[in-house]
């Protein structure tokens, strides 16, 4: 019983090892279906989404704190599978969203370059140099959004239990590794690491419900009892909004209370403020 998250940079065979794995290990594997719950709340089409992440966050400055909603409905999507456990994901920000939840394997994926510009020369019928420059802005522009959305970078080795290279190691030799690796204690769910995914699915459902109305809120969670901060409590929000919060949340399946708190959140495990590690 595991969770494991794969990142990787285009090209470089992460969605084949994440999918091969998932099948021997019998778990289930998401990647884009994370998006498509992101891009329905985004009323825009899929393929825009998925350029706006290479493109970089301006895409969201159209929509009122579209970064910090984009953020809690990834984030919310994303915990509402990894509760069911046994699952590989691979896509964006795993290493951010469930960096804190013990016994999570996180993994990075690399490539030989030279593979992955023959893969981009097949794929978009151009040059060697042509391929080798769009591979490099690629990887740039997928680092810079992961800083100025998640505030990490994702060539960091330590946001990573283990680190792999695709060239003298194979596909089949990551795919064994990291079967041999997740069966380790260190990485098994137990339930302590439940709860707190629990707790955190359920804050996050709450957040990103409420992120229209009361976006700068910080939402943590403890067995179903809900508790939301401001800066300044709830004078600052006004007695109808902390009417409509209250409504908002004890509506979410799991919610058994809702209090305020009258200073901001630290940061915690349990804290789903997505910019808090944000300089």
């Amino acid at each position: 019983m595991s969770i494991i998250t794969i990142s990787n940079g285009s090209y470089s065979r992460g969605k084949e090892v994440a999918e091969k794995l998932a099948r021997r290990l019998e778990y289930g594997c998401i990647s884009r279906d994370i998006l498509l719950e992101a891009s329905d709340e985004f009323n825009i089409p899929e393929i825009k989404l998925v350029r706006a992440l290479h493109d970089a966050p301006q895409v969201f400055e159209r929509f009122h704190h579209g970064k910090k909603r984009f953020v809690s409905f990834i984030r919310s999507a994303l915990l509402q599978h990894v509760r069911k456990d046994n699952i590989v994901y691979h896509g964006l920000a795993g290493h951010f969203f469930l960096g804190n939840i013990p016994g999570v394997l996180k993994v990075r994926i690399n490539a030989d370059m030279d593979y992955r510009v023959r893969e981009e020369m097949k794929r978009e019928n151009i040059p060697w140099d042509k391929a080798l420059y769009i591979l490099k802005k690629d990887d740039e522009e997928r680092r810079r959004w992961s800083l100025q959305i998640y505030g990490t970078d994702t060539w960091d080795s330590r946001l990573y239990d283990v680190v792999l290279n695709i060239k003298t190691i194979t596909v089949d030799d990551a795919i064994d590794i990291l079967f041999d690796l997740v069966k380790k204690p260190n990485f098994q769910s137990t339930p302590e690491s439940m709860k707190i995914i629990n707790d955190l699915a359920l804050a996050s459902s709450v957040e990103a419900a409420l992120v229209k109305i009361a976006p700068m809120v910080n939402v943590t969670c403890s067995d179903g009892i809900v508790s939301i901060a401001t800066e300044h409590g709830t004078a600052s929000l006004g007695e109808e909004t902390v009417s409509r919060i209250k409504n908002v949340a004890r509506e979410i399946p799991g919610v058994t209370e809702v209090v305020f708190s009258f200073k901001p959140v630290q940061e915690q495990s349990h804290h789903v403020n997505p910019f808090h590690n944000i300089g």
